[in-house]
């Protein structure tokens, strides 16, 4: 039950969030331009932290556990390595994205 309220907490604020992005078209025609540029670029700042941010936990995570169960099984680190390495660039390649999503808003402002 306590995960239903933090669900209908999560979607009231985001639906209460979107508000401001969705009339971001009536606002800018009416003047209000500043507010909408202000918002994309307070967008691109917090996605690209929170892809960092991510894309760190996640690399961490990973790699200790290919670490921990090459410790098990030393045998085992060549067909670890391989998928080791292929899923940090993965990682690492969603973070970039964000960075390029960014870029992307900030030449909107």
């Amino acid at each position: 039950m306590r995960h239903v309220g933090w669900l209908v907490l999560s979607v009231t604020w985001v639906v209460l969030a979107a508000s401001p992005a969705l009339a971001a078209e009536a606002a800018a025609e009416a003047g209000a331009g500043l507010w909408y540029r202000g918002l994309i670029a307070l967008a691109a700042g917090l996605g690209l932290g929170l892809a960092a941010f991510g894309a760190a936990l996640g690399q961490g995570r990973a790699t200790a556990a290919a670490m921990e169960s090459i410790g098990r099984n030393a045998n085992s680190a060549d067909r670890i390595f391989t998928p080791l390495i292929v899923g940090l660039a993965l990682m690492e390649a969603l973070a970039l994205y964000a960075l390029v999503i960014a870029f992307f808003l900030q030449g909107k402002v």
